[in-house]
């Protein structure tokens, strides 16, 4: 009898998290064209999806390595020094 319940309190457990998990998702990708924060909401609903579900963790790991490649290109590209005719304002003739 205590088998039992612990299986159903497992599977419980587990329907609730894919419930949850699942529903901050779609609302995260409704948020990709209605307004709101949907690079936050995503990762959390795959977060929570990741408590019960290898392929969740998965997904979201890869995510973070994506964003962090991203973001490693954001900066660089703002260290470098500008384009020949980006960024200096000397070099434009005066308007008449």
């Amino acid at each position: 009898m205590k088998r039992t319940a612990t299986v159903t309190v497992r599977a419980a457990r587990r329907v609730v998290i894919a419930v949850v998990g699942g529903t901050v998702v779609l609302i995260g990708i409704f948020m990709i064209v209605l307004p709101g924060p949907a690079t936050v909401v995503i990762p959390a609903g795959l977060a929570i999806l990741g408590i019960e579900f290898a392929w969740a963790r998965r997904l979201l790991r890869a995510a973070k390595e994506k964003s962090g490649e991203a973001a490693r290109r954001i900066v660089s590209r703002g260290k470098r020094a500008p384009r020949s005719g980006e960024g200096s304002e000397g070099d434009e003739e005066p308007r008449q």
